[in-house]
C-alpha cells in the first residue's frame, strides 16, 4: 500500500567488486573513478585482499570483478585471481587491456580467470585514442585476440556520449569481427570524471534515437540469421534522457559491495563523494559488520529514509528511489527523489540540462590524471 514503510532488508552480497588500484595508464574524459583520487593511497596488500575474498564468500559474494583503474597494474594480480577461483568465486578481469601480454594471460588462465572485459574508447584509433589520452587502439585489438585464443568469454565495453554515437553500428561491426560474446554499449552515466566533463559529453535526444534505432535494426538482422555466431548487445539508455529512474546497484546494499583500493567499503562505485556517510574500511571492520550493521550500509535500504515523493510511490520497491549519488550531485541532497524522475520536484533540472546539449559543446575537456585530481582537489 502506498504510503507505509517497510524495514531495511539485508540479503547477502552477491556481487564483489575489487578495485585494485586506481592507478591507471588511460586518462579517459567519463571516467567513474573519483576525481580525487591522487590523494588516496594505502592501497591493500595481498594478504589484506585475499583476506576481503574470504570474508565476502564466507557472507555469500559469488561473483568477483577485479577493476580498478587498471587491475593489470598489480604484479599480485594473478595470485588474487588464483585466491579468489579457490574461494569459488566466478571472476571477472575488468580491463582496458594495458598490460595483458601474452605470458600474463597465460598466467591468468592458468589461476583460473572466468572471464574478461575490454574497453574501447571507439571503433576508430583516433576517437579512441583521444578520448583515453594514449595510443591504445592497436593494443586493445591485439588484445581482444588474445582473449580469445585463451577461450574466455569477452564482454567488450564501450563507454556512449556525443562523440560517438554516430558511430555506434562501426562499433558493432567491431565487436563481431573480434568475435565478441557480448557489447555493452553504456551510455555515459554522469559520476566522477563524467559529472565534470558532462556539458561536453552529452548527446541530444535525436543522436541517441539514432543510435538506439541502429543497434535495434542490427539486433533485428542478426534475429533474421538462421546459424553462426550471435554478439548480444545490450544498450544502456542514459538515466537524463528517461522519465523514471534506474534500481541503480538493484537497491541501496541489496547485492552489491564495492571496496576501494584504500580498503573503504561502498554499497556502489561512487559513494565515496557522498558527505557523512562515514564509510567503513575493511582494514578494521569485519566484512560481516559492515554489510549488516555499518550505519553507511544502512543509511538507504528500506524506505523510511525516503521523503514523501518516493515514500508514496508505487515503484519504490521496484527503482528503491533511483540513485543516491545523483540525487546529490544535482539537487546536494542525497535524500532526494533521483531527479531523472518526472516526479520530482528538480527533474526540470535534468530537462534543462539535456534542452542545453548543443549549445555547451565548446567547453574545455577535462582529461583524468593526476595533475587535474590534485588541480580539482588541492591538498589542504
Amino acid at each position: 500500500m502506498a504510503g507505509s514503510t517497510d524495514p531495511p532488508s539485508v540479503g547477502q552480497p552477491l556481487w564483489l567488486l575489487a578495485e585494485l588500484t586506481y592507478k591507471c595508464p588511460l586518462h579517459c574524459v567519463f571516467c567513474y573513478n573519483p576525481t580525487q583520487h591522487a590523494h588516496i593511497h594505502d592501497e591493500m596488500s595481498t594478504a589484506q585482499w585475499v583476506d576481503v575474498m574470504t570474508q565476502a564468500r564466507k557472507l555469500g559474494a559469488a561473483q568477483l570483478g577485479f577493476s580498478g583503474g587498471e587491475p593489470l597494474l598489480r604484479d599480485d594480480l594473478e595470485e588474487l585471481v588464483q585466491e579468489a577461483h579457490h574461494l569459488g568465486y566466478y571472476t571477472n578481469l575488468i580491463t582496458s587491456g594495458v598490460g595483458l601480454t601474452p605470458a600474463r594471460a597465460q598466467k591468468l588462465k592458468d589461476a583460473g580467470l572466468d572471464h574478461v572485459q575490454l574497453s574501447f574508447q571507439d571503433s576508430t584509433r583516433e576517437l579512441n585514442d583521444f578520448l583515453s589520452h594514449t595510443k591504445t587502439f592497436e593494443l586493445k585489438q591485439r588484445v581482444a585476440k588474445l582473449i580469445k585464443q585463451h577461450d574466455w568469454p569477452m564482454v567488450m565495453n564501450c563507454v556512449l556520449h556525443r562523440h560517438n554515437l554516430p558511430h555506434v553500428r562501426k562499433i558493432i561491426e567491431m565487436a563481431v569481427a573480434l568475435e565478441a560474446e557480448y557489447l555493452e554499449l553504456a551510455n555515459t552515466q554522469y559520476y566522477g570524471w563524467a559529472w565534470i566533463n558532462r556539458d561536453h559529453l552529452m548527446p541530444t535526444r535525436e543522436e541517441l534515437q539514432v543510435a538506439e534505432a541502429e543497434v535495434n535494426a542490427f539486433r533485428a538482422e542478426q534475429d533474421a540469421q538462421s546459424s553462426g555466431q550471435k554478439c548480444r548487445v545490450l544498450f544502456v539508455v542514459p538515466d537524463y534522457f528517461e522519465e523514471r529512474p534506474k534500481a541503480c546497484m538493484n537497491g541501496w546494499g541489496a547485492v552489491f559491495l564495492s571496496i576501494a583500493p584504500d580498503g573503504l567499503a561502498m554499497p556502489c562505485h561512487n559513494a565515496r563523494d557522498l558527505p557523512g556517510l562515514q564509510l567503513p574500511n575493511v582494514k578494521d571492520t569485519p566484512i560481516a559488520d559492515i554489510w549488516q550493521r555499518s550505519t553507511a550500509f544502512n543509511a538507504y535500504r528500506g524506505d523510511s529514509w525516503m521523503k514523501p515523493t518516493c515514500r508514496s510511490c508505487d515503484e519504490r520497491h521496484k527503482d528503491f528511489g533511483g540513485c543516491r549519488c545523483q540525487a546529490f550531485l544535482i539537487t546536494g541532497d542525497a535524500t532526494e527523489t533521483d531527479p531523472v524522475c518526472s516526479k520530482s520536484a528538480h527533474h526540470h533540472k535534468v530537462v534543462q540540462v539535456v534542452k542545453n546539449a548543443p549549445t555547451r559543446r565548446n567547453i574545455p575537456i577535462v582529461f583524468r590524471s593526476d595533475a587535474e585530481s590534485r588541480a580539482l582537489h588541492p591538498a589542504p
